[in-house]
């Protein structure tokens, strides 16, 4: 039995932040979990320029409302979905994630999720469990399924590498060349077909 693991920005979905830093215009806002491995640490950083600039889950959901699935994201997500289980785990937040669900064809996603005050002012945020991506395919394996798991940024590489066979999409030039054993796609079909002779060798 085998089981998909899927990052979700950058791999199916734009970086929501890119995204809001381009319609807030807060360049500082475009760093991503591309460039900063400690996802804590970037998480305090964003939160503290939402604060100083005093800007809301209200402002960040508008931004989001306008986000589609990266071209071919949804098909590419169908045939795999036809073919075998598919979970999305990411590090983002139920209040970002649902209405890009709802684009992609309400797939499963593990995610995690944020603390709003009244006002709308985001106070914190809660993760799933410590070092979420390794520790869902973790526990997946446990249960008895073989795992394929494929993302773009550093904060999957510990998923990718657990798994029995692991794929980095549309990454940086630098994480390609730091794990030059993981096999790198941009495009959806080659990465498809990737995905399923890997779940048909499992």
């Amino acid at each position: 039995m085998n089981i998909v693991c899927l990052d979700l920005e950058g791999v199916l979905v734009p970086e929501i932040w890119i995204a809001f830093s381009e319609a807030s215009g807060i360049p500082e806002l475009r760093r991503t979990t591309r460039d900063e491995p400690d996802y804590n640490k970037l998480m305090n950083w964003r939160l503290g320029i939402l604060k100083e600039h005093g800007l809301g889950l209200k402002e960040i959901q508008e931004t989001i409302a306008k986000i589609d699935p990266l071209p071919g994201a949804k098909e590419f997500l169908d045939e795999l979905r036809s073919l075998t289980q598919v979970i999305i785990i990411s590090d983002t937040f139920t209040q970002f994630a649902t209405p890009l669900m709802e684009k992609l064809g309400w797939p499963t996603i593990f995610c995690n999720s944020l603390d709003v005050a009244g006002d709308g002012t985001i106070t914190g945020f809660k993760m799933r469990i410590k070092d979420s991506k390794l520790t869902t395919v973790k526990a997946l394996q446990s249960i008895g399924y073989e795992t394929v798991a494929a993302g773009d940024s550093y904060n999957d590489l510990a998923m990718i590498q657990a798994s029995k066979a692991g794929f980095l999409f549309r990454t940086t030039d630098k994480i390609k060349a730091d794990f030059p054993d993981l096999p790198a796609f941009e495009e959806y079909d080659e990465f498809l077909e990737a995905i399923k002779k890997a779940i048909n060798t499992l």
